[in-house]
């Protein structure tokens, strides 16, 4: 009988994460203080974020113990299956080996908690009351709430609105954990009263989100601010991933020719790619390919250079490829990957050709979901369906090539709560959407007038 599933056991769990900064070829530049201009300190971002989160953003050691009540967090649902698609393989006809990693398997059925529970614990030992945050599909809201219920702290989710909308039972799912979402943008601050009286039916946006969570963290000195994606301590957590993908593939004698991850803010992509970053850097030949939404092009069209994490501009600013603070996507189903900008890290490492981004249209991730479905059983987030439909394009290629290609992608979440948006595709009613040259201009013009990374590419 073939060995479907490769389970690592509990006591083969990392007990560090692995931090990529140090091995990088290409230091990153610091982010800067939107008011003066200046490289961020710890002293800026203590209103935001507690200091033991801050020493992980800023850390050079290549690895970060993680805490015992971590740990024995992370067992409630780790270490997760690494799956071999036979089925799929079988369909495609193709010689490739197709791996999968099943982060869906988590309580809020994605990789998000990765994170979320070293956040909530970091933010529990220095003494934090209430966490904000925001959410795009709501995926990390989920995860956010459902890891403070863990620590008994209180949780406030501002939720994109037309996710909010399109996806209820997630809301329903943080309030089932004890936290409060609201639709963003909103009344309740100062940013979300700002965007509604400027169009009083805002969509939202990830940017726009942040913005309110930031805003509610600030002005109370018992909340911190809470963030899924994007900043390098997250990378940092997810890697727990990729570590246990190295540890199962060496269980089964297999090593990766291709990894693949759908890319919004860079969380799960680096989750399970950056442990083999640090492989390619020393020598491994490795083709590492985030995927992102044709409508939400940000690595494959957007500019690397200086912007802001939010919409109203309270943020520090980052260097990222990004579409504008004010870029607003297409409400595609796709949530979670509706985000103007990408990590600082993943961005430096496309800039440094250590990884490359493909864009696919809504239509093919939606195709290659059913497909999975159908072959594989499990059905997946729509965000999740971008990472599926680049491994086939992949599984595809080796076998025109003839080639016995290894590959591996991140299944990073299920798509039980997105059944509206299956529903949508199957009866026809889902479009694609490509974003326009001149809508990309107008959004970065936003930036013009602000600094440029020395390795500012337009």
């Amino acid at each position: 009988m073939q060995t479907r599933k490769i389970v690592l056991p509990e006591s083969e769990l990392p007990r560090q994460w692995y931090n990529v900064m140090p091995d990088m070829p290409t230091p990153m530049e610091p982010p800067l203080h939107p008011g003066t201009g200046q490289p961020v300190g710890p002293e800026d971002l203590l209103p935001i974020f507690p200091m033991p989160l801050i020493e992980q953003e800023v850390s050079q050691d290549s690895y970060i113990d993680i805490p015992d009540e971590v740990l024995e967090k992370y067992l409630i649902w780790r270490p997760t299956p690494l799956y071999r698609a036979y089925t799929l393989e079988k369909f495609l006809q193709t010689p490739a080996r197709i791996y999968y990693k099943n982060e869906g398997v988590s309580p809020a059925g994605s990789h998000k908690p990765n994170t979320a529970i070293a956040q909530v614990y970091y933010n529990k030992i220095s003494g934090t009351k209430r966490i904000t945050t925001e959410t795009g599909a709501g995926q990390w809201g989920s995860a956010l709430c459902f890891c403070c219920s863990l620590f008994g702290i209180e949780a406030k989710v501002y939720m994109v609105k037309v996710s909010f909308h399109q996806k209820p039972y997630r809301r329903i799912m943080m309030e089932t954990w004890g936290g409060q979402c609201v639709a963003s943008p909103s009344t309740e601050t100062q940013a979300g009263r700002s965007i509604l009286a400027q169009n009083p039916e805002s969509p939202g946006s990830l940017g726009i989100a942040i913005s309110e969570a930031v805003e509610a963290a600030v002005l109370d000195k018992d909340t911190k601010y809470s963030l899924g994606s994007v900043l390098n301590h997250v990378m940092m957590h997810q890697t727990i991933n990729g570590l246990e993908c190295q540890k199962q593939l060496a269980m089964v004698g297999d090593y990766p020719d291709v990894i693949i991850g759908c890319a919004g803010g860079g969380s799960n992509f680096a989750g399970i790619c950056l442990p083999f970053v640090r492989d390619k850097i020393n020598g491994k030949d490795i083709d590492i390919i985030g995927v992102e939404p044709t409508s939400c092009p940000t690595m494959t069209r957007g500019p690397f250079a200086y912007d802001f994490g939010d919409t109203v501009q309270m943020t520090p600013l980052l260097p990222m490829h990004t579409l504008g603070h004010n870029f607003i996507p297409e409400g595609i189903h796709a949530g979670g990957l509706r985000y103007h900008g990408m990590a600082p890290i993943i961005s430096q490492l496309l800039m440094s050709n250590l990884i490359r981004a493909e864009a696919v249209p809504q239509l093919e991730t939606f195709k290659a979901g059913i497909t999975f479905a159908r072959t594989e059983g499990f059905i997946s987030a729509p965000e999740t369906n971008h990472a599926i439909a680049m491994a086939i394009r992949e599984a595809l290629k080796a076998k025109e090539e003839g080639k016995e290609k290894v590959i591996l992608f991140n299944w990073s979440g299920h798509g039980l709560v997105d059944m509206a948006a299956y529903e949508a595709y199957l009866s026809g009613k889902l479009e694609d959407h490509a974003l326009a040259d001149e809508e990309i201009q107008r959004a970065l013009r936003d930036i013009a007038s602000l600094p440029k990374p020395k390795q500012y590419r337009a």
